[in-house]
């Protein structure tokens, strides 16, 4: 029996706990984890719609552009006037921003007076309102002594929804924050305030940006925390911005960079998308607000209306009897009677419940203890249900950011201000349990704005003009390699009188234009086995070919690729040679075929003067060999010797042919109208069918013998890579080309080469990097000893860099990988270096292409001509941007030539195997 009424008692002292009274009073507001999910996935899809030129029009989640594209870096200066017009308060200030140097961090010194603002002035017309506005900022001038004759930048933040176009221009799109100034909704508010400024005269004032409120609190955060990315207003209103990627933001032009973007989500759930979360109380609030079905996000959550949620909540309470034994005073009916301050006074650690009593009183009531336990309780279910809103929003936009940068785990600041968040004793601790509760995975830091907007906007101004003098200094350096129609034009003509110059017997020419001694393009009839040799670069190559009879494109390929050292590259001739022996023993082991005496062909992809098929005096080296006793000698009798030398095995060296030879061969196996060899990879060169009657430094005799007097036509291996040599291209020769040339083993020579290949370009990028770095304009100006290092930058990472599929994280990544730490501007920069370096060699290219198919269809008498070109090499195969410019180029600068470009498939090698062929057939015959 006493158990029975031990029950008893502990079952009616439970129901008698007012706050669980509360708690099931309002279940509907106490939100637990899964809810908070739910909603952040719900804001995530609402922050894509608004991102979307297709949905934004109608998204409830604005995604606001703001066309601020940077963070402080702390190399920011200069003095700037403010205003800050954000509700009832509005404040002028002088804002001094000095640069850090050093050790010594960036600082910012303020000055500031507010100015009263009425309810006629928020709710009158905009012209007055602006009026205003202009004559506090001349007043301030006047108390604050500061001139009146010279120009000052202004900074103007405007806390209302805008949809900006430019940093300095921006149309309200909707009032907020009990503020309807009549005639500005849909009008340029920045051209509203420089009118008003124009109609009060006697100042010189320049407004340069208009800022929200919370991008300013990101900014001003940003200035202290290098990984503030994100700003966050708990105020009068509510809002939150971040940077976003600018690829993904629909409604601005350009896809590099980043830019932050004003959510303006206030909105969320106008569209209905918050409808299963709503309660009773937050649709009185709605209905009887100035602007119903808007802002239902804000109306959950913002200081605005806590206050009167908490009032509705305990009037009904009280109605309903479980309050105050159902006592309703008029006060307690009464709109605005419990503020937002009163529910953070409410919810103090120590005298929270004392400050209840207070309230209550005032309102004409006499509470109990249990009224006001419950009364808090309400108070703190309120302000949790705003935090825990508040953070999934969060969770959301830090959820976004960590998958744009495809992080695992994410470390961010978040710059916050307002007075819920300031002065509320529980909304920030709770905001942030609940935000790392959700991303366990990130390492969130919340720093508290000090004169968050003002300082901003300053901020916003500073860096705005930081970007456009370094944007204007990064175009300076840049402007010499972007190259007008007309220089284009005059390097065709150089290029053209070179190839003329060449082909005559009348002394040395820049551009060599070296007879091949191949005088037919394969004809399909090829068959046997052949062994080709291939040395163009770092690699060797020996290959294995296969040509079956009667079978046009049925060829099978072996092959295996060597590395050549630095040391043999640069050595002695001799040990040179004998390393491309031991290659060809290793490979004729690997094939089993060591007692075969094969025909073979020898791709040699470098300046050689042939008097015959198999015979190569080398020129000159070029792509960094400078091998001893080998210029001015037969390339292929020093193989032969070499071979002879190791006694193992027997070769029948047909032919040498260079790469760019082989290339043409190969393509033109598949393609009958190849005529033309490009090769745009570690070096540069074309090659064409020539008319044998141009080439004068042939002897008549040599064409009678050797000529095919059906084709009187010899391929001629232009070596257009010594073009400039002669001084010809100096006008487009940059400092940096010239340093970069200063530094290479053959200085002076190669003049062309040195402006188009992949062997140079990485190194021409460092060079623009290492100025732009001292000049302070890269890596915070910090010259690293990467930086300094030559080769260090190689050409594939300007493949890697310009491709279109890389976001700006990546290519921060890649040059991390280098030792270059970058921030996402610096990152921007590298891209555009990197796209001027390489557009430049790609129009060079096709500036050289277009002389050599003109002269084609010239020499031939055609008003116009179909031909093909066999192009081979990384730059052009790999590099994202440099066919489609070549390709161009050509086509602009050769209109009467139709040119298919057709990549070549295990070129030089297979194409040295068809002259070898081609070569064969002729002798046997």
């Amino acid at each position: 029996m006493l158990a029975v009424h031990l029950i008893s008692f502990f079952f009616s002292k439970l129901q008698e706990d007012p706050t669980k009274k509360v708690d099931r009073f309002l279940h509907a507001m106490r939100l637990h984890d899964d809810q908070l999910i739910d909603i952040s996935a719900r804001f995530q899809a609402e922050m894509k719609k608004g991102l979307s030129a297709e949905s934004s029009a109608a998204a409830a989640v604005k995604m606001l552009p703001t066309h601020v594209r940077s963070t402080p870096d702390g190399s920011e200066k200069g003095q700037f006037l403010a205003l800050d017009l954000g509700g009832s308060k509005f404040k002028v200030l002088q804002v001094k921003v000095r640069e850090g140097m050093g050790v010594r961090k960036g600082g910012v010194e303020m000055e500031e007076k507010i100015y009263p603002m009425s309810k006629e002035l928020l709710n009158g017309r905009a012209p007055e309102l602006f009026d205003h506005v202009s004559e506090s900022l001349k007043d301030f001038l006047h108390v604050k002594n500061i001139s009146l004759d010279k120009k000052h930048p202004l900074a103007f933040t405007f806390s209302f929804p805008c949809e900006q176009t430019r940093l300095d221009k921006g149309l309200l799109l909707s009032w907020s924050k009990n503020c309807r100034a009549r005639g500005l909704q849909g009008k340029d508010v920045v051209q509203a305030l420089r009118e008003a400024i124009d109609r009060t005269g006697g100042m010189d004032i320049e407004v340069l940006a208009m800022v929200n409120d919370t991008v300013a609190t990101m900014m001003t955060c940003g200035f202290d925390d290098q990984y503030c990315d994100v700003g966050l207003i708990i105020g009068t209103g509510t809002n939150a911005c971040y940077m976003e990627e600018l690829r993904h933001v629909d409604l601005v032009e350009g896809d590099e960079g980043r830019m932050c973007v004003n959510t303006e989500w206030g909105g969320f759930g106008d569209d209905g998308a918050l409808n299963d979360y709503i309660t009773e109380f937050d649709q009185d609030v709605d209905a009887t607000s100035i602007n119903p079905g808007k802002q239902i996000f804000e109306k959950m959550v913002s200081g605005m209306y806590l206050g009167e949620l908490v009032r509705l909540v305990v009037l009904k309470m009280a109605k309903l009897g479980q309050l105050f034994d159902g006592l309703v005073p008029d006060a307690l009916r009464t709109k605005g009677k419990i503020t937002t301050a009163h529910v953070a006074a409410m919810e103090e650690y120590k005298n929270g419940l004392k400050n209840t009593r207070d309230i209550l009183v005032e309102l004409g009531l006499n509470p109990s203890q249990d009224d006001c336990i419950a009364v808090q309780h309400v108070s703190t279910i309120v302000s949790f249900r705003s935090s825990n809103l508040v953070a999934a929003g969060l969770a959301a936009i830090l959820t976004r950011i960590k998958q744009n940068r495809h992080l695992r785990a994410l470390r961010i600041t978040v710059g916050v201000d307002g007075t819920v968040y300031k002065t509320h004793p529980q909304y920030a601790k709770r905001l942030h349990k609940v935000v790392r509760r959700l991303l366990p995975e990130c390492q969130v830091r919340f720093v508290l704005s000090d004169s968050g907007s003002s300082k901003g906007a300053a901020l916003v101004t500073a860096v705005a003009q930081r970007l456009a003098s370094r944007k204007r200094q990064v175009d300076e350096t840049l402007a010499p390699f972007k190259l007008s129609q007309e220089q284009l034009q005059l390097v065709k003509a150089t290029m053209r009188a070179g190839l003329e110059a060449g082909l005559k017997n009348k002394g040395p020419s820049a551009v060599k234009m070296l007879p091949s001694y191949v005088y037919h393009t394969p004809d399909g009839t090829e068959r046997g086995k052949y062994l080709a040799l291939d040395l163009g670069g770092t690699n060797f190559r020996a290959m294995l070919v296969k040509f079956k009879k009667g079978l046009q494109n049925n060829t099978r390929l072996y092959h295996k690729i060597y590395t050549v050292p630095l040391e043999i590259m640069q050595g002695t001739g001799e040990e040179l040679f004998d390393h491309l022996a031991q290659y060809v023993s290793d490979f004729l082991d690997y094939m089993g075929m060591k007692k075969a005496h094969l025909p073979a062909g020898f791709t040699f992809s470098f300046p050689c003067e042939q008097t015959a098929i198999d015979t190569g005096i080398l020129v000159s080296w070029t792509k960094g060999f400078k091998a001893t006793d080998c210029e001015g000698h037969d390339v292929v009798n020093l193989l032969r010797e070499a071979i002879k030398r190791r006694n193992e095995y027997d070769l029948d060296i047909v032919a040498v042919v260079n790469d760019t030879v082989g290339t043409m061969m190969s393509c033109a196996y598949e393609d009958p109208q190849c005529e033309v060899g490009l090769i745009a990879g570690t070096g540069s060169n074309a090659c064409y069918m020539e008319e044998l009657k141009n080439i004068e430094k042939i002897r008549q005799k040599k064409q009678k013998t050797e000529g095919d007097e059906e084709t009187p036509e010899m391929c001629i291996n232009t070596e257009w890579g010594g073009l400039g040599d002669d001084g010809s291209l100096d006008d487009i020769i940059t400092p940096f080309d010239a340093e970069v040339d200063h530094n290479s083993v053959n200085p002076g020579k190669q003049r062309f080469e040195k402006l188009t290949s992949g062997m140079y370009l990485g190194e021409i990028v460092r060079e623009v990097l290492l100025d732009l770095t001292r000049g302070g304009l890269l890596f915070r100006g910090r010259v690293t000893e990467t930086l300094k290092t030559p080769g260090i930058f190689q050409t594939k990472y300007l493949s890697q860099i310009e491709s279109d599929r890389l976001a700006l994280l990546q290519v921060r990544s890649i040059l991390q990988h280098l030792g270059l730490d970058s921030t996402c501007d610096d990152s921007i920069i590298v891209k555009e270096v990197c796209g001027a370096v390489s557009r430049r060699a790609a129009e060079l290219c096709g500036a050289g292409m277009a002389a050599v198919v003109d002269k084609i269809r010239e020499n031939r008498g055609l008003d116009h001509l179909n031909i093909t070109v066999g192009v081979d090499g990384a730059l052009y195969k790999l590099h994202p941007h440099f066919s489609g410019v070549l390709q161009e180029t050509t086509r602009v600068l050769a209109p009467q030539c139709n040119v298919t470009f057709l990549p070549s498939e295990e070129g030089s090698g297979k194409g040295a195997a068809l002259i070898t062929a081609v070569a064969r057939q002729k002798r046997d015959r």
